[in-house]
């Protein structure tokens, strides 16, 4: 596949009934989640994995899109799901996850929620509100590819347009502030060390998050690239068994 492609797959046999949403990060691409899915589609799983707003060109692409067109577009895969299974799995890595929890808000009928390295609170969030609006520096620096394992390209965009930024701290604050009703059962993975989203984003969505079912899965072995770093095949087995288990 083209590393900006999306995926929409209907699964066949037990498992084709069960749906399977997957959103890939801020300036990112599906690619990150390409392996993922085809975990998910090998084992029989309906799956959609769209491609943002914005994303998949040029930042300059990117400039022009708003969070709610992102979360438009998460909610067209999740009813893509709807028209053709019984249950969903909503799963996202980094803001993928912010878009993933920002659904189980919206669809309590979710069947679980898996958050990858997600970002609820930057540090910067106050700059990024009021700097991002007013758009000087037209753009910022960007951080891709961040991975353990040498090598990795997720095919990120290379800077960042300023009022991206802004929007990305407008659905941080939406999604940060409905998390308690989020009742799905939830598997949440944490890098130790990701220099992309601080850990305690995660440690505040599991303690944030209205679930009575929620597992905490620390990464050693992962920066925050979850999905196509050296340690990408326990993140693999663990939703996997996540899925299939509810």
């Amino acid at each position: 596949m083209e590393w900006n492609e999306p995926l929409y797959v209907e699964g066949s046999g037990p498992n084709g009934r069960v749906g399977v949403l997957l959103l890939h990060g801020f300036g990112g691409a599906p690619r990150s989640l390409h392996e993922l899915a085809d975990r998910m589609v090998a084992s029989g799983y309906t799956v959609a994995l769209p491609l943002l707003a914005g994303h998949g060109g040029t930042p300059k692409d990117m400039e022009a899109s708003r969070w709610t067109q992102w979360a438009a577009d998460s909610e067209m895969a999740y009813q893509w799901l709807r028209a053709r299974t019984d249950k969903i799995f909503v799963c996202g890595l980094s803001m993928g996850g912010t878009l993933a929890l920002w659904t189980a808000q919206n669809h309590p009928e979710v069947a679980g929620v898996v958050s990858i390295n997600t970002i609820i609170r930057h540090p910067l969030e106050k700059v990024m509100l009021l700097v991002g609006r007013l758009r000087i520096p037209r753009w910022v620096s960007a951080v891709g590819n961040d991975a353990k394992q040498a090598g990795v390209d997720e095919k990120a965009y290379g800077k960042l347009p300023m009022r991206s930024t802004y929007e990305l701290a407008l659905l941080s604050r939406a999604t940060r502030a409905g998390l308690g009703r989020i009742k799905a059962p939830a598997l949440l993975f944490s890098s130790t060390v990701d220099h992309v989203v601080p850990p305690a984003n995660q440690c505040e969505i599991h303690d944030s998050i209205g679930s009575a079912e929620k597992a905490f899965v620390e990464l050693d072995d992962c920066y925050h690239l979850a999905t196509m770093d050296a340690g990408k095949e326990k993140v693999f087995a663990k939703v996997l068994e996540f899925v299939a288990a509810y």
